[in-house]
C-alpha cells in the first residue's frame, strides 16, 4: 500500500531530549505519526506520514460512546553499529487484526501496519535512544470515528501510529516486584474481550490496581472470572512460574492476552533446555507450591519490562515469598538472553529481529 510522506516544516520540529536517563515512559513523542482512514465502501484510503498533531473529533464519535478502540505495543532498538531493528512486528500485526475482528473493526493490511511502521521509524531514527535499556516505544491504534449515536460498528475508522522514546524500565535496577492476587474484581470472562488488546480491559483493571498500590503492591494478578480459582495474567504482563527446570504458565483460553514476549520467552526457554507447560494453574496449588519451595521463581513477561522478576505474591491477606525473594537464575538468564537478542548483543537464531535501517 502506497504511503504518502508529508513534509515536516522546520518550525514544527520538536526539541529532542538531551538526557536519556530521565526519559520515563510514554510522555515524550516524536515529530511524525502514521495515519490512514477507512470508510465503508472505500476501504483504507490516504495512508500518510505527517507531523504529529492532535485530532479534531466530533463529540458523537463512536469511540467515545461505544469504545470501539484497539491498540498494540512494540519497540524499535538502535544497535551499537547504528542498525535500527524491530522485534517480531508481524506478530503484533496479526494480534492487532484479531483484536479488530473481536471489536467489529476492519483488518489493517500487514503492508500498511508493518510497512508503515518501518517507514515511520526510519524517518524518526534520530529519536531512538541508545543507552542501555532504552528504546523507541511504538503505539499503533485504531478508533471508530463515525459521528453518530447508535450501538453499531462505526462506518469510519482512523488507524494511526505514534512513537515515544522511553527510558530503561528498571531505573533502580533489575529488582523483584510485589504482586497481589485479586479475588474480588475480575478482568475478563469466557466469551468476552480478554484476549483482545482494547482499552476497556485496562480501564476495568484500574480500581483493583489502585487498591493494590494502597496496600504496598506493584501490580494485580487476576484470577479467572468464573471460578475465581485459576491464575490468568497481571495487568501489564503474562505470568510464568519455575518449578526447578520446568516453566509453567496459564493456557491461552480466550480470556488473556497472547503476549508476543510470552511467546518469545516460552520458545527461548525451550531452546535453553527447560521444560515448558501451558495449563490451568489453581491459585491454592500455586500458593502451596510457593510455601513448600516447589516453585523456585516467578516472573512476568511483557513488552515494557521484557522480563520482570516477582519476589512476593499476596493472597487473602497472606504474603508468600518466592524462593529467597530475589532474582532467580532462570529469570536472569531469560532476561539477559531476550534483551541481548533485541539489542544485537546475542545472535538471533529465531529470525525475530527485523532490520529496517
Amino acid at each position: 500500500m502506497e504511503i504518502r510522506i508529508a513534509p515536516l516544516p522546520d518550525d514544527r520540529k520538536k526539541t529532542k531530549y538531551t538526557d536519556e536517563s530521565h526519559l520515563g515512559f510514554g510522555k515524550l513523542f516524536t515529530d511524525r505519526m502514521l495515519m490512514a482512514e477507512w470508510k465503508v465502501g472505500q476501504g483504507w484510503v490516504d495512508a500518510r506520514i505527517e507531523p504529529y498533531a492532535p485530532f479534531v473529533l466530533d463529540p458523537a464519535c463512536s469511540v467515545f460512546h461505544y469504545s470501539q478502540e484497539i491498540f498494540e505495543g512494540l519497540k524499535a532498538y538502535k544497535w551499537e553499529d547504528g542498525s535500527i531493528v524491530l522485534f517480531r512486528p508481524e506478530m503484533n500485526a496479526r494480534r492487532f487484526n484479531l483484536s479488530a475482528d473481536r471489536l467489529c473493526m476492519p483488518e489493517v493490511p500487514e503492508d500498511l501496519f508493518v510497512g508503515g511502521i518501518e517507514k515511520l521509524v526510519a524517518l524518526e531514527r534520530d529519536w531512538i535512544p541508545s543507552s542501555d535499556g532504552t528504546s523507541l516505544y511504538i503505539r499503533p491504534a485504531m478508533i471508530g470515528v463515525e459521528p453518530a449515536l447508535g450501538v453499531k460498528p462505526s462506518d469510519i475508522y482512523y488507524f494511526y501510529v505514534i512513537l515515544s522514546p522511553v527510558g530503561a524500565y528498571y531505573s533502580a535496577g533489575f529488582k523483584p516486584i510485589k504482586i497481589m492476587v485479586e479475588d474480588h474484581y475480575v478482568r475478563s470472562v469466557p466469551g468476552g474481550t480478554g484476549e483482545a488488546k482494547t482499552g476497556g480491559n485496562y480501564a476495568c483493571s484500574l480500581k483493583a490496581g489502585l487498591e493494590a498500590k494502597e496496600k504496598g503492591y506493584d501490580q494485580v494478578l487476576w484470577l479467572d472470572g468464573v471460578h475465581r480459582r485459576y491464575i490468568e495474567e497481571v495487568g501489564a504482563m503474562n505470568m510464568l512460574f519455575a518449578y526447578g527446570k520446568t516453566i509453567v504458565t496459564a493456557s491461552l483460553t480466550g480470556t488473556i492476552l497472547n503476549g508476543v514476549t510470552r511467546d518469545s520467552t516460552l520458545k527461548l526457554a525451550a531452546s535453553l533446555g527447560y521444560t515448558v507447560e501451558e495449563r490451568l494453574i489453581d491459585v491454592n496449588e500455586l500458593m502451596a507450591d510457593i510455601r513448600s519451595g516447589k516453585i523456585t521463581e516467578a516472573f512476568g513477561s511483557g513488552t515494557a519490562a521484557v522480563i520482570s522478576p516477582v519476589g512476593v505474591l499476596a493472597y487473602k491477606d497472606e504474603v508468600y515469598t518466592v524462593g529467597d525473594g530475589g532474582v532467580g537464575p532462570i529469570t536472569q538468564q531469560l532476561y539477559d538472553t531476550l534483551t541481548g537478542i533485541q539489542t544485537g548483543k546475542i545472535p538471533d537464531t529465531f529470525g525475530w529481529v527485523r532490520k529496517i535501517a
